[in-house]
């Protein structure tokens, strides 16, 4: 298996950090702080600026924080707790013992505080609070920097400040662009099954750093130009994905320590490559460590069942009403970017947070004060959190998985926009997955799936999606969605992939399926790597990866991306031969891309199509050259155009256009 991945993945094997007996990773060493801890503590104005929502590094203040007081070292301990009766904090450094060390609530939001000294770094603990009704619980912390490893639930001490980044060139850079006119083409990866040492140590799982050294290689091969990471916020089931969060200020300790996360942001960060993660304000599990019922009441959740619970999905729903939970979350968002040096968080589920009504039955829900179905503080804390953020780190992104029309996800906030810099196009995914699984004689009946998406283009910013969500639950792989033998899958597939690059958009891949995996996502085994053994898989691979390189070399491919001036059809109505036919331009008008696609398995030994100019047209990229995996057909590598007008054009160009073919010029 070892020596399939060196062959497969042509990344030397990353030597990783020294594990311990156990399989856990031993602590790295830590850089000295330069200067003596100052004291840490939870005033007056922190207390109103939390209650206020607009405490934007309330998390330096709340959690677990090295502190000096009276000449004593240990941490500084703050949570928010209005409704509990005491609460006292628990640890290796007092013996678990509840009556060691009680905290005091001294304002008017409920935030509880304590000075331990002596508490060193690594160190576990919890908080243990005695709720209204006298109830014991023990509760980890909301605003934990690192976790004990599951199934262990505990927070553990860390001190953020020892960290040295090198990613100086690639943050200024980022500052000075604007995304919505760069090439984004996202590699959507979950860590723990991306590629697994073949030992069960640990569950096999790399850690950040392990990851850090082998995606830096694939990507030289696979040139992305961003890393979308799932399940990085601290949760206690690996089945849940990261999307049941219980540690929202925490990097899963699964694979290492916040420096090592913050190793591999940098990293990927000086290799170029920007980082995106998951992340999930909609809802949290009902763990008893967790957030729900923290303090023996409604802390985090709305207090009424009818809107503080998914009945669907048995989680509790944030209170985006109450000032100190946006807070929580508006400073989360922020947390990540700040001490992580993240680029863009893809925000989950945001239509179950828009909706009151979402998923639920009449009777289970509770309608605004206006009697309708939307959730008023729901959006107001997006509005405040895109500005916020995207205003804070210039160059970031803000990216909304929204399911249903609702209007100017990523319209400015100023016009009574969301304020998002993108919104997933579920739209067209749908659309797209259900014509690529047709059977090819029926694609004519359905030819307006592939043209209906850009009729909307201009309504928002897009992110064209074909993501985890698309290859689990008896989904099928991409490969396997495909119609006909196993080399028609693999050539409907190219020819898929060819019309979603080149197609207006950003662009997002879930890993895997640059190669064809033919079984379907699982979270407890790596990918497939054996398969790029076969010539097919190997060529689609091949030929995802020239995708991605035309895609960022040519502007024309991403700069006018909304709306419609960087996207135009030539022949959007060739129904009977299902050929779609269209360029991409940018602002200077040169260096137009032209795709010509074939969704059927027919040869047009003569196929003409219309050109927007005289000139020549060079051939960039032929999906069925033997490389990919194709029959081997040849198209001129020039083509001249001629002064014959087809499709509504002066000029038309005629190739031979293969079976399931893609053809791909510049002009």
């Amino acid at each position: 298996m070892e020596e399939t991945r060196k062959k497969t993945v042509t990344a030397k094997k990353p030597t990783g950090a020294k594990k311990t007996a156990a399989g856990k990773k031993a602590p790295t060493a830590k850089k000295s702080a330069s200067t003596k801890k100052q004291k840490v503590f939870f005033s007056k104005d922190d207390a109103y600026y939390f209650g206020q929502s607009v405490h934007y590094d309330v998390y330096k203040k709340l959690g677990a924080h090295p502190s000096t007081e009276d000449g004593q070292d240990g941490y500084f301990f703050a949570v928010w707790a209005p409704h509990a009766k005491s609460v006292s904090v628990i640890g290796e450094f007092n013996g678990w013992d509840t009556e060691a060390d009680h905290m005091e609530m001294e304002n008017e939001v409920g935030v509880w505080t304590r000075f331990i000294p002596g508490v060193k770094e690594y160190q576990m603990y919890k908080f243990f609070i005695i709720s209204p009704a006298g109830e014991a619980l023990y509760k980890s912390d909301p605003y934990a920097n690192y976790a004990e490893e599951r199934p262990g639930t505990a927070s553990k001490t860390f001190d953020l400040d020892h960290f040295t980044w090198k990613d100086d060139r690639w943050m200024t850079s980022r500052a000075k662009k604007d995304i919505k006119k760069e090439p984004v083409a996202i590699y959507e990866c979950h860590i723990g099954s991306w590629m697994k040492h073949p030992t069960e140590e640990n569950d096999g799982f790399y850690s950040y750093r392990d990851f850090a050294d082998r995606i830096c290689e694939y990507l030289k091969e696979m040139p992305y130009t961003h890393v979308e990471l799932m399940g990085i916020a601290e949760h206690p089931f690996d089945g849940s994905w990261g999307y049941q969060v219980t540690g929202y200020y925490a990097p899963t300790s699964r694979y290492g320590d916040p420096d090592d996360f913050r190793y591999l942001v940098n990293k990927l960060h000086e290799q170029g490559k920007g980082v995106i993660l998951d992340w999930v304000p909609a809802h949290f599990p009902r763990d008893a460590h967790g957030l729900a019922s923290f303090d023996g009441a409604a802390c985090y959740e709305y207090a009424d069942p009818k809107k503080g619970e998914h009945p669907d999905w048995g989680t509790k729903i944030f209170d985006y009403g109450k000032g100190e939970v946006k807070n929580f979350l508006i400073d989360n968002a922020i947390f990540w970017m700040q001490e992580y040096h993240i680029d863009g968080l893809r925000v989950d589920a945001v239509a179950s947070m828009l909706y009151l009504d979402y998923g639920k039955k009449d009777g289970q829900w509770v309608a605004n004060k206006y009697g309708g179905n939307k959730n008023l503080e729901a959006i107001e804390f997006f509005k405040h959190l895109n500005s916020c953020v995207l205003g804070k780190f210039p160059g970031a992104m803000m990216i909304a998985e929204e399911s249903t029309a609702w209007p100017k996800v990523t319209g400015a906030v100023e016009d009574d926009g969301l304020g998002f810099s993108f919104k997933w196009n579920m739209g067209w995914m749908h659309d797209f997955c259900d014509y690529m699984k047709l059977d090819p004689y029926f694609r004519k009946d359905n030819h307006y799936k592939m043209t209906f998406a850009m009729s909307y283009n201009a309504a928002e910013d897009y992110i064209l999606v074909l993501s985890h969500d698309e290859v689990v639950h008896l989904k099928c792989s991409m490969l396997c969605k495909m119609p006909g033998y196993t080399v028609d899958k693999f050539a409907n597939l190219r020819a898929g992939y060819a019309f979603m690059m080149g197609h207006a958009g950003k662009k997002l891949l879930f890993m895997g399926q640059e190669f064809g995996q033919e079984r379907e996502w699982s979270e407890t085994r790596e990918l497939d790597w054996f398969s790029l053994e076969d010539p097919l898989h190997k060529g689609l691979q091949l030929w995802f990866g020239d995708l991605l390189r035309l895609y960022s070399k040519y502007p024309s491919m991403y700069e006018l991306d909304s709306g419609f001036d960087g996207f135009r059809w030539i022949n959007a109505d060739d129904t009977e031969k299902s050929i779609y036919s269209f360029y991409r331009k940018d602002h200077t008008g040169k260096n137009n891309i032209l795709f010509v696609v074939n969704f059927t398995p027919m040869e047009r030994w003569d196929y003409r199509v219309g050109v927007p100019s005289e000139g020549k047209y060079t051939l960039l990229l032929n999906s069925d050259d033997t490389k990919y995996g194709g029959n081997g057909s040849e198209i001129a590598k020039t083509l001249k155009a001629e002064a014959v007008p087809w499709d509504g054009q002066q000029y038309s160009i005629g190739f031979k256009l293969p079976p399931f073919g893609v053809a791909v010029f510049k002009f």
